[in-house]
């Protein structure tokens, strides 16, 4: 579908990849009443081939297969919902450029932008293109064996939220050293170490006790995850340090874990190099009230008693 312009040229057909977790019925009802308001205003929709078996679509909805380039050609990607799906959808966005605007359907759901009952207003703004993009740094994530960076690594990956290194096994400890610029820290005998992006620091880091850092900082943080250690604080870097967790060798191996999605084991001896990610993930908000108040929000913060400061 094309439309005219006011002066008489034509204008390129719009669309919008819809991505849902289709084994929630809110979800489906969700992706039902975005597709039609989309389409109602003349936008394509474009979704997986996979999802669309479980969504009632009309024919004109446009079904593809999975693939990194799949929202290729699309002017946004529409996530509906909770954080899983959300960083499935980031995966996406980031392959592509296109901004992800997340709609969560789950509970904190930090990476979105909106809540279920927001669609119809989701709608309006994206048929406007009235939101704002904002871009949220990465990580890039290098595998060494037996600790050599002389060779290639054995592999590759990227975390929009964190990059986290985990025992294998329940009853044992991880004995890892880690590193920051090249120059050693301190040794653990722990269950893990999160290497996190101020994105990311909501999300695993936080559970794991580290702090909360503003999407606008710019640093890269490390926290240890129940480390038996005199010093085990977390710890907040420059954005263009280069973090390293050792999995010591003659001890258990390990685990890695990108935002929780992908894996890979990481025998004894192995080295995690983790650095700011070369492409960002590109986010699209329809908001700009304060970080501070989302916080608030999605914590459910007690803030009763307070006055503000004095104007």
């Amino acid at each position: 579908m094309t439309s005219g312009s006011t002066d008489g040229s034509v204008l390129a057909p719009r669309t919008v990849f819809l991505l849902a977790h289709t084994g929630r019925p809110a979800a489906v009802r969700s992706a039902e009443l975005v597709v039609r308001g989309l389409l109602a205003h003349g936008i394509g929709v474009r979704v997986l081939a996979d999802e669309a078996e479980d969504l009632p679509l009309p024919d004109e909805v446009e079904q593809v297969e999975a693939k990194p380039d799949v929202v290729e050609g699309c002017e946004l990607l529409v996530v509906l919902g909770g954080d899983g799906t959300l960083l499935r959808g980031a995966e996406f966005a980031r392959a592509s450029g296109v901004p992800m605007l997340g709609v969560n359907l789950g509970r904190v759901g930090f990476l979105a932008e909106a809540e279920r009952d927001d669609l119809d207003q989701v709608v309006v703004r994206v048929v406007r293109r009235d939101y704002v993009v904002e871009e949220r740094m990465t990580l890039d994530v290098l595998v060494y064996n037996d600790g050599s960076t002389t060779g290639p690594p054995v592999y590759r990956d990227w975390a929009l939220n964190e990059a986290t290194v985990e025992k294998a096994a329940r009853e044992r400890m991880l004995e890892v050293v880690t590193e920051v610029d090249g120059r050693p820290v301190s040794r653990y005998g722990c269950d893990g170490i999160v290497c996190a992006t101020p994105t990311g620091s909501t999300a695993y880091a936080f559970s794991a006790g580290g702090p909360v850092v503003w999407p606008e900082v710019e640093a890269l943080l490390m926290v240890p995850i129940s480390a038996h250690a005199l010093f085990a604080k977390p710890l907040v870097t420059a954005p263009d340090s280069v973090l390293a967790v050792e999995v010591q060798p003659g001890g258990q191996h390990g685990v890695l874990w990108c935002d929780g999605r992908r894996t890979v084991i990481l025998p004894a001896g192995a080295r995690v190099e983790v650095r700011r990610g070369a492409v960002p993930v590109r986010l699209a908000r329809l908001h700009q009230a304060p970080f501070t108040d989302r916080l608030v929000a999605k914590f459910a913060l007690p803030v009763a008693g307070w006055r503000g400061a004095a104007r």
